[in-house]
């Protein structure tokens, strides 16, 4: 009987144990307050994830347009088991119901109050892992920490990272700027960013991180985020490497001048009928205004019809950016460190929806000669007639130049190549030439479960859900190659957070799983 009783209580005691380690790891004590977060099953086992912790306060009222502000610490436990609600922000509502569209618009309810950050930690907690913080894209105007396609669990799962994701303000709300005031300064989305850095600096040892391996990746907006913190000397040091996905800090559309910045504030506050006369009434008008007011006038700013550009973005305000991204990397004033970028196959098909003639995700697309001259004109409005020309020459195939197949190919090349590809590569050469080691990958793999058409090709963001790990579901329906090629970008993106070097620890496995190319090494010669 006896012996019983101390077999119940020892079987209770050690249930007891079990459960308690695991809460533990639940709690965290952070130097702005105590967290609780909750755990997230992964495959056959799980992750803590601590969800919605806040670094800043809520920019709203006077605080609207405004650098942020540090969050006050808390006395009460944060509840950190829920994601945030997403940044105010425009909606794509051109493909209502699409999965293609709709799988990148808010999928949580939108606030001005979003400042937030999210945590996926392995289980047991480790000690000095490396970490890696992502930046959303969707062209500063659109994009959220919550979509599913940003999950970090995979990622922290299988490679024993702790993945970072923050919310950061987009649109009007984040980048409207009056150059020289104070009450909208400009560039406070990419503040926000650095918030969330600094956040991450101070608190990240508490989840197991090692504040001394950080790395920032993004992609499109996101990855030009990341090439402008290695660019900004007041963010160098909050993080060890970067990764750039089909984005980078001197992309066509990534930044403007201060007048132009102004000129668009200005023009926002006269479709909004506000006083444009002063600064301050200016500014006193807009704040005044609802969020969706804004946002519904936002691309009615813009100087000029075209694609992939958008209204409130960056500006060189002589702060953030000391000279223009372009005169920063071309002297080598940046942040020294290991750097792996790079871009998908067909960059400008995504865009080509929004705006080209003759283009539509129902059809197969064929441009006729007109149509692709209209669409020359749009995808390099900036460019005189003689550089129209000039564009117009250099892709077109003369032998065939009314092959409406040839000049809808021909289209995506100069879309990705003067949005995307030649910029990042500019940006890869001048980082290797200044003795940065620099990576650079090619992805051409269309998912076999892509709901966009097939002329479409390799989109613009679709790398993303094989570095998240996606085709690790098993309900999402990829193929058992395509999550072998997920688990080896996966590895890779992960060796190069710990390591900076991609290629420690490849496995024979790895060199079987088409078709992700990596051009090994720095960059000696043009690629």
């Amino acid at each position: 009987m006896n012996l019983l009783v101390t077999s119940v209580l020892g079987m209770l005691l050690h249930s007891s144990m079990c459960q308690s380690q695991p809460n533990s790891e639940l709690l965290v004590n952070t130097l702005s307050g105590k967290v609780k977060g909750t755990r997230i099953p992964v495959l056959s086992s799980h992750v803590s994830a601590f969800l919605g912790i806040p670094f800043a306060e809520a920019p709203v009222g006077n605080l609207r347009f405004q650098k942020p502000m540090a969050k006050k610490p808390w006395a009460e436990t944060w509840d950190a088991t829920s994601y945030p609600k997403n940044c105010q922000q425009y909606v794509d509502n051109q493909f209502p119901g699409f999965p293609g569209s709709e799988m990148w618009n808010p999928n949580r309810e939108m606030s001005e109050d979003c400042l937030y950050l999210n945590i996926w930690v392995p289980s047991p907690r480790p000690k000095n892992a490396a970490v890696m913080v992502w930046v959303y894209g969707g062209g500063f105007y659109s994009g959220s920490s919550t979509l599913d396609v940003y999950n970090g669990k995979y990622l922290t799962y299988i490679e024993k990272v702790v993945v970072v994701s923050m919310n950061y303000r987009v649109g009007a709300l984040g980048f409207l700027a009056l150059h020289g005031s104070e009450e909208a300064p400009g560039n406070v989305g990419l503040l926000d960013q650095r918030l969330a850095l600094q956040w991450v600096q101070k608190n990240i040892r508490f989840f197991g991180g090692d504040p001394g391996t950080v790395t920032i990746f993004g992609e499109s907006a996101g990855g030009a985020s990341a090439g402008m913190h290695l660019l900004s000397p007041d963010s160098r040091d909050l993080f060890q490497r970067a990764i750039l996905q089909s984005g980078s800090a001197i992309c066509p559309w990534a930044t403007i001048s201060p007048t132009e910045g102004r000129r668009r504030a200005v023009e926002l506050g006269r479709l909004l009928n506000c006083n444009i006369k002063n600064d301050r009434a200016l500014i006193r008008c807009l704040r005044a205004k609802k969020p969706k007011e804004l946002i519904d006038q936002e691309w009615n700013v813009l100087p000029y019809s075209g694609i992939f550009r958008f209204s409130f973005v960056p500006i060189i305000d002589g702060d953030f950016f000391p000279e223009s991204p372009d005169a920063m990397i071309n002297t080598g004033n940046f942040k020294r460190t290991q750097v792996l970028l790079g871009v998908n196959k067909d960059e400008g098909t995504y865009f080509l929806l929004y705006g080209a003639p003759g283009f539509s995700k129902d059809s197969e697309s064929p441009i006729s000669r007109k149509d692709f001259m209209s669409g020359v004109k749009l995808s390099v409005p900036h460019a005189s007639d003689l550089g129209l020309e000039a564009v117009a020459l250099q892709y077109t195939d003369w032998m065939d130049e009314h092959n409406g197949v040839k000049n809808r190919d021909a289209m995506d090349d100069i879309v990705g190549d003067h949005n995307v590809i030649c910029p990042l590569m500019h940006f890869a050469h001048k980082y290797s030439e200044f003795g940065s080691s620099t990576y650079v990958y090619f992805f051409d793999h269309r998912a076999s479960n892509v709901a966009w058409p097939e002329w479409m090709g390799v989109i613009h963001g679709y790398e993303i859900e094989f570095v998240f790990g996606l085709p690790l579901e098993q309900k999402l329906n990829y193929t058992q190659e395509e999550e072998m090629l997920s688990r080896k970008m996966m590895h890779y993106w992960s060796t190069f957070a710990k390591t900076g070097d991609h290629r420690r620890g490849r496995t024979p496995v790895e060199d079987r799983v088409p078709p992700m190319e990596l051009l090994y090494g720095a960059l000696e010669e043009p690629v």
